[in-house]
């Protein structure tokens, strides 16, 4: 599989399959194909992996495009930002936002990531449901705005705010941490009630422009019903 990354700020991921290859991809985000693309609608991985996207609120189904004969198949960008490119394999495994993944290479699996302690799962919100990519193989990823990437040591913590928190390498640890600074911040801080707790060791990857506060921000200047 060949690939380039084209555009901004709404990039596309183009790739050029040989005979038989294939990419992997969830609903909605092939853009263009040639004829000879063959997709296929399918609940791959199981019943178990079936209901962890179900659970992540994705789709419980995904897209396979298979080439017969040399072809093109692309994958656009829903949101301004970027697409980064992983090398996936045993022992480098991938956590992304639940919204991240863009496609892969047939041998990568994609699954829902459950949280070493509950609370992350119950009180993070938006970005702290993630999903994991194992397996092995090339994975795209979206990232909403500009990526920053911190490569954190062992026991080295980073605390970034709900949502911004776009993937980080498995070796990683990840908690929730109530807003320091008493019930002033948290009432008038502006920050919400709860920030990402990253611990490394690890490779994080932040983004500027999360898309549910640019919806925040939009959603001020909707016209009211009332």
């Amino acid at each position: 599989m060949e690939y380039k990354i084209e555009g901004t700020p709404f990039p596309v991921l183009i790739c050029t399959l040989a005979n038989g290859e294939t990419m992997v991809t969830e609903s909605g985000a092939m853009a263009w194909m040639t004829p000879n693309i063959v997709m296929e609608t399918t609940s791959r991985g199981g019943i178990g992996k079936v209901l962890g996207r179900m659970l992540s609120s994705e789709s419980m189904f995904l897209n396979t495009f298979t080439a017969k004969g040399t072809g093109i198949v692309s994958f656009a960008s829903s949101f301004p930002g970027m697409i980064l490119t992983f090398d996936i394999e045993p022992g480098k495994e991938l956590i992304v936002q639940k919204s991240g993944f863009l496609a892969s290479e047939s041998g990568v699996e994609l699954s829902m990531y459950f949280q070493k302690k509950l609370a992350s799962g119950l009180f993070g919100g938006e970005g702290f449901v993630m999903q994991r990519l194992s397996g092995h193989g090339k994975a795209f990823v979206e990232i909403d705005g500009h990526c920053k990437v911190y490569d954190l040591a062992a026991g080295e913590k980073l605390i970034i705010d709900t949502g911004y928190l776009a993937a980080m390498e498995s070796t990683c640890s990840m908690d929730v941490k109530t807003v320091s600074g008493g019930v002033k911040n948290i009432l008038f801080g502006g920050e919400g009630l709860f920030n990402t707790e990253v611990t490394g060791p690890g490779k994080v990857y932040i983004q500027t422009s999360p898309i549910s506060s640019l919806a925040g921000v939009l959603r001020k200047f909707m016209p009211s019903s009332n």
